[in-house]
């Protein structure tokens, strides 16, 4: 083939190519997925504030709120519509919407409340969904694979009727694990019951059903991990029995469980980022 002709129809070819991007035949794009919130554009944070997002939660989903009001006065791009309530009139609009759900120590009610919230109308309306359980609904005596058995039951209906709405998926929250000198005895001389652990220790094994089941197939938001992470990257670690849990670092909180300012801004940010992920 001669030189000119092979010129031809490469340029041909280009030709095409351009015409047919120009018909709306897009190239392929990689999404881009953020890691820190310093990294987001104010393209996304205005993709965010445009989605209709419910909450349900209890005190510490407070502290979050709180965290996220917080980190919005830091960053003025980020201009989310923050109410509380779980009215469904109020998602005609963007929102983000929040409301207590159910009762502590009760994670079963907390499901069927935020259920209700949905079938009631928030579930026609919304974009995203997440409904967090509280560090004292998970204690030394619960059995977590009940507790992950009813909410795993309780999404996947709602999935099912709502197919449209993202749901994004909670650890529970930790406490700081107290110790003192009678806890270190307990462990020198093999006391099995050894109640500054045990109600985190649960905590930890529920986590780990959770992640199981949904890390790599829909969104999880670790709270645990997040709250059991000093700023420079260690985690807050105990061990019984040769196994190694987590709990929260401690200048996260004020009172053992609550998140204090530093504690809730940590959180707020890695939840923004999450569902500015999720936005873009």
């Amino acid at each position: 083939m001669k030189p000119a002709i092979k010129l031809t129809i490469l340029f041909t070819l280009s030709f095409a190519l351009i015409i047919s991007c120009g018909k709306g035949e897009k190239m392929e794009q990689k999404k881009v997925t953020y890691s820190s919130i310093q990294q987001i554009p104010e393209a996304t944070w205005k993709k965010l504030s445009e989605k209709k997002i419910f909450f349900g939660h209890q005190s510490v989903g407070f502290n979050i709120i709180d965290g996220i009001k917080d980190v919005m006065k830091e960053y003025p791009a980020i201009k989310l519509n923050i109410v509380e309530t779980n009215d469904p009139g109020e998602f005609d609009k963007p929102i983000f919407g929040h409301s207590r759900a159910g009762k502590n120590v009760d994670p079963e009610s907390k499901c069927d409340a935020f259920a209700e919230y949905l079938k009631n109308g928030i579930g026609k309306k919304a974009d995203i969904a997440f409904l967090k359980f509280c560090y004292v609904d998970v204690r030394a005596n619960s059995d977590v694979q009940k507790i992950f058995d009813y909410y795993k039951k309780t999404i996947e209906s709602l999935e099912k009727e709502y197919p449209d709405v993202t749901f994004v998926h909670f650890t529970v929250p930790l406490t700081v694990t107290k110790t003192s000198i009678k806890t270190w005895i307990k462990k020198i001389i093999g006391k099995k019951d050894i109640w500054e652990y045990d109600d985190n220790i649960k905590r930890n094994e529920y986590n780990d059903l959770l992640r199981k089941y949904y890390s790599g197939k829909e969104p999880v938001f670790d709270l645990a991990e997040i709250e059991s992470t000093y700023p420079d990257g260690k985690r807050c670690t105990f061990s019984k029995d040769g196994k190694t849990y987590y709990s929260l670092v401690p200048e996260y909180t004020n009172d053992g469980g609550h998140l204090n300012e530093k504690g809730r801004k940590i959180v707020a940010e890695k939840l923004l980022v999450l569902l500015a992920n999720l936005a873009s």
